[in-house]
């Protein structure tokens, strides 16, 4: 049983000023911190989406993973969720871990923890003392829900609360921080 990873990395960074993808947080680039933690944490496959800045960020995620274009990145991160699922319908995994770029405090540990419960038919996301929060895994069973409800910058967030009900949340706030770099002054490196 496989489970895959997917970063969702296409966006300008309009709040930002820049793509995030491109953007240096703990001597790395996002990008290539969010693909690193995919693969530190095992999973068997993992899928970059990139949009805006796709030309400079496809050299950093080389050898970290399989990269994925999305032409339709301006529409929102669903265009790229979409994008992502899609390129994994055709593999053996029964469950992606979706990471956003701009989360460079979710660890290895934390999508092991995870991961850990991942299943065909599996919603989780990661919980930090209460919140709900990445990563999020979406079992295969609802990939086809996903891509069909998927819309704008919401991604993957009504399909989940509209099964709230088997959502299971496992707690990584005392392996991970979900620190949201949406402007540079969140971001020590700026």
């Amino acid at each position: 049983m496989e489970t895959a990873g997917l970063v969702l990395a296409a966006g300008s960074g309009s709040r930002y000023g820049m793509p995030k993808a491109l953007v240096p947080y703990g001597g790395k680039l996002l990008v290539e911190r969010a693909a690193e933690t995919l693969r530190s944490a095992g999973v068997a496959r993992s899928v970059v989406v990139l949009g805006a800045s796709a030309p400079l960020a496809l050299p950093h995620t080389t050898g970290y993973a399989e990269t994925v274009i999305n032409p339709e990145w301006e529409t929102g991160m669903a265009s790229s969720l979409r994008a992502g699922l899609r390129t994994l319908v055709g593999t053996p995994a029964i469950a992606v871990v979706v990471l956003l770029v701009d989360m460079p405090e979710v660890t290895p540990l934390a999508v092991r923890r995870v991961s850990a419960h991942a299943a065909a038919d599996a919603l989780v996301m990661g919980g930090y003392q209460g919140r709900r929060g990445h990563p999020v895994l979406l079992g295969r069973d609802h990939w086809d829900g996903v891509l069909a409800t998927a819309t704008g910058d919401k991604g993957a967030r009504d399909y989940l609360r509209a099964h709230a009900g088997v959502v299971r949340v496992v707690e990584v706030g005392d392996v991970a921080g979900d620190l949201d770099l949406d402007v540079p002054e969140l971001n020590p490196d700026a």
